[in-house]
């Protein structure tokens, strides 16, 4: 890698505090969802119920205004970095580009935000359409995480990764984030299940999802464990093989840290379960998975990147 200037470090350490900042707002928001504050602003967006800011708002406008304050604070951030990163970095740098995709990932997360709002898919909306539309906002998700995640690496010197230099390993990471995908947006229909139709026991809650008669959210509910072991397995894959091809420390520390998150991911998976998917637990849980993300991508993309690792 190479050795970045004072003002490359600056912009690599802004691009980590963005990407740790909206980490934050991403969890507000499942706050959001939780505790029914969807619809706080009624169907107004950018204007919370038709004014800037309310008076004598209801605590269920008060966490969706914050959490829209939060997200357009994100926005300008985003923005920020842009800007930062045309001056800091010449045109064609992977960085810039980085960046530029990271801004599109935001406008459409934007978008897809103020969609829900304005189609009413919120609170207690229990539509197919929601569901649909909460999935589209979790992949968005995840692949902006994943363009701040680039931007930063890019920034602080790593290589274009080689998808040609071991097939092995890009077949891995493809499926490894595939199926990362995939277990993501079965979480979120599990979740909205959850909030919507809680169960009082673990028993009541299984006898609903098994029940041909019950909402499709219940019944859809049972594919996130399903999909969570057979992630899993794949996870498990993906960190032996970078670990087999690959003689660099870093690179086989971070193959370690993603079956350690794999572990943690499957008790707190067990935990929720258990606990009938509490809100904190809920915000814990996509926390580990946004986590988990962000390493599968990171550690994948310096074993394709890093030439050392050639044996």
């Amino acid at each position: 890698m190479s050795t970045p200037d004072a003002r490359t470090r600056l912009f690599t350490r802004a691009v980590w505090a963005v990407l740790a900042y909206n980490l934050a707002v991403i969890l507000w928001g499942v706050w959001v969802r939780v505790t029914g504050s969807g619809a706080g602003c009624g169907e107004h967006w950018p204007l919370c119920n038709g004014v800037v800011v309310p008076r004598e708002p209801a605590i269920e406008t008060v966490i969706e205004l914050t959490h829209r304050v939060t997200s357009g604070l994100a926005l300008l951030a985003t923005v920020g970095l842009l800007v930062a990163a045309r001056r800091v970095f010449p045109a064609g740098h992977r960085a810039r580009r980085a960046a530029g995709w990271t801004m599109g990932f935001m406008v459409a997360e934007a978008g897809v935000g103020a969609l829900l709002v304005l189609q009413g898919l919120v609170a207690k909306d229990d539509s197919a359409a929601r569901a649909l539309v909460m999935c589209l906002h979790l992949v968005n998700t995840f692949l902006l995480l994943g363009a701040y995640l680039f931007t930063g690496l890019f920034a602080a010197g790593m290589p274009a990764p080689d998808l040609r230099r071991r097939p092995a390993v890009t077949a891995g990471l493809g499926a490894a984030a595939g199926m990362l995908l995939l277990v993501g947006t079965t979480g979120a229909i599990a979740a909205l299940g959850d909030t919507l139709f809680p169960s009082s026991t673990l028993l009541e809650g299984i006898a609903q999802d098994l029940d041909p008669a019950a909402h499709f959210l219940l019944r859809l509910r049972v594919l996130h464990p399903v999909f969570a072991v057979a992630t899993g397995l794949v996870l498990l894959g993906f960190a032996g093989l970078v670990s087999a091809n690959t003689r660099v420390m870093r690179v086989r520390l971070f193959a370690v840290g993603v079956v350690g998150a794999v572990a943690l991911q499957i008790v707190l998976g067990f935990i929720n379960l258990i606990l009938l998917a509490p809100g904190w637990m809920q915000l814990l849980h996509l926390l580990v998975a946004d986590g988990l993300w962000l390493l599968v991508l990171a550690t994948g993309a310096q074993a394709l990147a890093e030439p050392r690792a050639e044996r």
